[in-house]
């Protein structure tokens, strides 16, 4: 199968190849998918450069985070998948593997893809999604009510997390460029701040929850607008979180997703009655996968990028 690889950790430029690789094994607990559509995220290009590495690579490492496409066999212990269910998935990210023409995922990981969706809409949703979903649920508890501040309301996971925080009934305030003011809006942000001209610390205060998907600075002055008692959640490191915490009188958190099956199939339950809808920005074949993260470490995308696989 051809397979997005690399065999040493560096500059996406120079290590990232597309080649002949094996098939995934099929272990007793596995869906094996035939991808149609991989997202590229972050994390990605983070992993090629050898950040997230538990040690030095024994052998070649297919990449990739997230992936979407057709059931091509399942595990002796698989019952509730069958070969031909359209399904999407959150890689486990200790394997990898989304960016492949087959991917081997653990059951408890992977949902049935949302009909409305294409193979591309569907594979740009699962680790945005389960970000927003787990920052404003597990980490915030946002609720009715909760008034709540998004960083970057139309990226990836800023878009997601924009109408999660409307659906769960909060009063959202969100960040974006002025080219994206409108979208911020329609995705359900009841304010949305031109951060290029106005400071937001300046013209938001008592906020319940700030969700930071950015950081640096960003990141500093959000510990401002929030009410004694707030919740600073970020999906960046937070430095002196403990003394910040103490200064502000509030707590702070930063966090990373998991994947998890049953929550991707209640945010395919979000996007059939309309009430989420992933934001598609760009698309690659599996040829230019290198392109692709590029692309996105390149920063400042509004939705995701997401690479076509085709059957």
């Amino acid at each position: 199968m051809k397979a997005a690889v690399i065999s040493q950790y560096g500059q996406v430029g120079d290590v990232v190849t597309v080649t002949e690789a094996p098939r995934p094994v099929v272990g007793p607990r596995d869906v094996l998918i035939e991808a149609r559509a991989a997202g590229v995220n972050p994390v990605d290009h983070l992993i090629v450069k050898g950040f997230l590495r538990a040690g030095e690579l024994a052998q070649p490492l297919v990449i990739g985070s997230e992936v979407a496409g057709v059931v091509a066999a399942v595990g002796a212990e698989v019952t509730d998948f069958a070969v031909g269910d359209e399904v999407f998935a959150r890689v486990d990210p200790r394997v990898g593997g989304a960016f492949a023409e087959y991917v081997a995922v653990d059951r408890s990981l992977v949902a049935a893809k949302p009909e409305s969706l294409s193979f591309a809409e569907a594979a740009s949703l699962p680790l945005v999604g389960l970000t927003a979903w787990q920052a404003l649920t597990e980490q915030a508890q946002v609720g009715p009510g909760t008034r709540v501040l998004i960083h970057g309301g139309a990226g990836g996971v800023g878009s997601v997390a924009v109408q999660l925080a409307k659906h769960l009934g909060a009063e959202v305030v969100a960040t974006a460029s002025a080219d994206s003011v409108e979208l911020v809006r329609e995705l359900g942000a009841d304010r949305v701040v031109d951060y290029r001209a106005e400071q937001f610390d300046e013209v938001v205060s008592g906020v319940d929850v700030v969700f930071d998907t950015v950081g640096g600075p960003t990141q500093d002055r959000s510990f401002r607008v929030l009410k004694p008692g707030g919740t600073l959640v970020s999906i960046v490191p937070i430095a002196d979180a403990e003394a910040k915490k103490a200064q502000w009188n509030v707590d702070a958190r930063s966090f990373m997703m998991r994947p998890h099956g049953e929550q991707l199939a209640r945010l395919a339950a979000l996007v059939a009655t309309g009430e989420l809808r992933p934001l598609l920005e760009t698309t690659y074949p599996l040829a230019g996968t290198a392109e692709a993260l590029q692309k996105v470490e390149r920063g400042g995308a509004r939705g995701k990028t997401v690479l076509t696989i085709p059957a």
